[in-house]
């Protein structure tokens, strides 16, 4: 099977998965390549090229892979200065690993309401709540700002806002690979920048994630902490704590396969949620979270599609997502707010409304880069043959 053939997306009745990963016979091809040359520990020439290859497409000075995006969040933030009794802001509408790595430096978590229509942070929210903690007296080390579901934040705001305030910005980026904002990359504002390589997302190596910065200082630190803080001694020597945070030679052969095709994978899911976006286009009450604020693509990467259900639409996320797992289809909630989550509970929160308005009536739907027109079809049928049930 060649690399071509191997990226046509199937159709088929096995049960359609949310974002499966897409790999083929390139990345097969490269990973047996890592196997032989006996690089098959942490670290090696191909840990090497991905850092060179992901740092020249997203276009900044450096690169460290690393075995997670939580990983290179956590190191972010040490760089910062994250710590005891220093506050770092974080939007409450993110997956928990946003938040966690705040929890790792033993920094404390304040949360930011989202915005209504593509779900990133409120930045004029955001800029106020620096305010208003600086004027109680609250040390502020850093704020995180997370590129929802492949759309980037608007860092024209964002990033001029924060550096008035001297406030370092730390972009976590996860989602977004390949995604653009004002025609520059996903990865390459703030301070540094987060990649994750997880699974599900726009490209994976089974797992991990990559710091980015144009700070070479930052990222040499960066790279002595994640081997274990070993100092240059014949033995091993360490005089601070460090961590087991690098990426396997392995695993970086498959992300340099995915990066050679990132921008065909990701063509595909703007087609998928395009197609999705033409068959509810007259559906009264469904909006296409980004898309129908913004238009076209946006400089999405188009990670997942994500609808939100206006409330004349008589049912509920959970509804929607029970009919659609009897049909064999995975789709699943926006992320929960962080501030309802019971970890945060007694955390601080600045709004909350939009992000609980959207997490009460947004899905995300099917939109891996594998799936094929009749998938997609199967998807969008179940989804009409719902609401046409509706009273």
């Amino acid at each position: 099977m060649s690399s071509a053939e191997s990226s046509l997306p199937h159709a088929g009745s096995e049960r359609i998965q949310l974002s499966k990963a897409d790999v083929g016979e390139i990345e097969a091809q490269l990973a047996l390549e890592a196997l032989r040359s006996g690089w098959v520990a942490p670290l090696g020439p191909m840990v090497d090229r991905f850092e060179r290859e992901v740092a020249d497409r997203v276009g900044v000075a450096g690169a460290l892979a690393l075995a997670s995006g939580t990983a290179a969040l956590h190191l972010a933030l040490l760089h910062s200065g994250a710590g005891p009794g220093r506050a770092v802001l974080v939007p409450s509408m993110t997956f928990a690993a946003t938040a966690n790595a705040v929890l790792y430096t033993g920094a404390t978590p304040v949360f930011v309401d989202a915005r209504a229509d593509d779900a990133n942070v409120d930045v004029d929210l955001l800029l106020a709540a620096v305010g208003t903690l600086r004027e109680e007296g609250v040390d502020v080390a850093a704020a995180v700002s997370v590129d929802l579901f492949g759309r980037s934040c608007d860092y024209s705001a964002l990033a001029p806002g924060l550096s008035a305030l001297g406030v370092p910005l730390i972009e976590d980026a996860a989602e977004a690979l390949g995604a653009t904002h004002a025609g520059r990359a996903a990865g390459s504002f703030g301070q540094s920048a987060a990649l994750s390589f997880n699974g599900n997302k726009i490209m994976t190596t089974s797992g991990g994630g990559m710091l980015l910065s144009d700070d070479a200082d930052l990222i040499t630190r960066a790279r002595y902490l994640s081997t274990q803080a070993r100092q240059p001694a014949a033995w091993y020597e360490h005089t601070e704590m460090g961590f087991n945070y690098r990426m396997s030679n392995v695993l970086a052969a498959i992300g340099v396969g995915q990066l050679s095709r990132l921008d065909a994978m990701i063509a595909r899911r703007r087609a998928i949620r395009d197609r999705y976006a033409a068959a509810l286009a007259d559906w009264p009450g469904v909006t296409f979270l980004g898309r129908d604020a913004h238009g076209g693509d946006g400089g999405d990467n188009c990670w997942l599609t994500c609808l939100v259900l206006g409330p004349e639409i008589a049912t509920t996320p959970d509804d929607v997502l029970r009919h659609l797992d009897s049909a064999g289809i995975e789709a699943r909630h926006l992320w929960k707010p962080m501030h309802l989550q019971p970890l945060f509970a007694h955390g601080r929160m600045f709004g909350g409304n939009v992000s609980e308005s959207l997490f009460s009536r947004g899905i995300t739907l099917p939109t891996g880069s594998g799936l094929a027109d009749a998938d997609i079809d199967r998807v969008i049928d179940a989804l009409i043959t719902y609401l046409k049930a509706l009273p």
